[in-house]
């Protein structure tokens, strides 16, 4: 990948000011302090870094009484910084996609009427979110930043996208809150640059990735695996390589079990040289649009599994945080932060436990 497409060890929207034996973190016009004695626990702790990915541009003024919680993203960044895990973790800016990067999974007669404001009202209303250049803006970069993500896996191990998981995007039309379908284009991107030769889509987003389904159904080198709600959105299901449907109120001990025997099956299945995992937090007992019963430990203990196997098979992950719809936006954030503090726990040298 082109350099001036991403800067390393750029911090996205931080600067650090290190004065008085204490090292300061300023995020979104708030300031965050690491005592010296934390800066040491720390870097003790984080010796393999772990790349985050994140531009200040996913979160822009948005409707506050709207359905999806845009702010998030930018919470999410807070959130990373206070709890200090931008010591040792840079954070990589992405920048906009190319269109020919993008049209790897999308009609370009889509790309440009969504870009340009030309699509129907009925277009708009399967999108699920007003029109803007705000829009626009981050909606042309998240793609790269899980392509990004994906990239800095294979070089680090393992990789975060504090963004990404639009499995709802078609190829020609958004859905549910999905604009572009950034897994399938980092997914067939690192296939035609030959970065790898097989991946594994592992959606675990409570809803179905339809449309990285129906993206990639005739791609034999990508293999997509959900496991979902089976009575929630979309209505009208799509067919994944393997697709494991929940029902109801499913409980964490059942959804673990089911999650080990899905994983182990989908890697036998599509020997991956990479996992792309959709770490989505909408499975929450208390997420509005869920359906499931998962305790925020059964969520930890699942990114864990998920990690712990990559790793131990030497295969590769990259991390994007998918749904959450929690009208708490803080418990939000932080409940996408457990995906971060899983990655630091699995990868970093010492083995940091929360």
């Amino acid at each position: 990948m082109p350099r001036s497409l991403y800067w390393p060890y750029k911090i996205s929207g931080f600067c650090q000011i290190t004065t008085l034996g204490a090292h300061l973190w300023l995020a979104h016009g708030k300031l965050y302090a690491l005592a010296s004695w934390q800066l040491f626990n720390a870097g003790r702790q984080l010796l393999m870094p772990i790349p985050l990915v994140a531009n200040p541009v996913y979160s822009y003024p948005f409707p506050a009484q709207h359905r999806f919680p845009m702010e998030k993203f930018a919470l999410l960044q807070d959130y990373v910084a206070s709890q200090g895990w931008l010591v040792n973790n840079p954070f990589y800016r992405p920048g906009k996609a190319s269109l020919a990067l993008l049209e790897l999974a999308h009609c370009p007669n889509y790309l440009r009427r969504f870009i340009h404001n030309q699509q129907s009202a009925a277009e708009i209303k399967a999108m699920g979110l007003p029109w803007s250049e705000e829009l626009v803006r981050r909606t042309l970069i998240s793609p790269n930043g899980t392509l990004l993500t994906a990239l800095l896996a294979l070089e680090k191990g393992v990789a975060c996208h504090l963004a990404g998981g639009t499995h709802h995007a078609h190829a020609n039309f958004a859905s549910g809150f999905c604009i572009l379908n950034d897994l399938a284009v980092a997914a067939l991107a690192l296939i035609k640059q030959r970065k790898v030769k097989r991946v594994l889509i592992f959606d675990c987003d409570v809803h179905q990735g339809d449309g990285t389904a129906r993206i990639l159904e005739h791609n034999p080198a990508i293999f997509t695996c959900s496991i979902h709600c089976a009575e929630n959105f979309p209505s009208e299901k799509a067919q994944s390589n393997l697709d494991i449907a929940l029902p109801r109120g499913t409980q964490t001990p059942a959804y673990l079990r089911a999650l080990r025997t899905t994983l182990e099956q989908a890697i036998r299945l599509s020997q991956p040289d990479i996992v792309l995992y959709d770490a989505g937090v909408d499975i929450y007992a208390g997420d509005p649009l869920g359906h499931f019963a998962i305790s925020e430990e059964g969520i930890f203990a699942r990114d864990l599994f998920v990690l712990n196997t990559c790793k131990s098979l030497g295969i590769p992950v990259a991390t994007v945080i998918g749904g959450g719809y929690d009208d708490n936006r803080q418990a939000l954030a932080a409940r996408h932060g457990l995906i971060i503090k899983a990655a630091i726990s699995v990868f970093s040298s010492l083995g940091a436990h929360p």
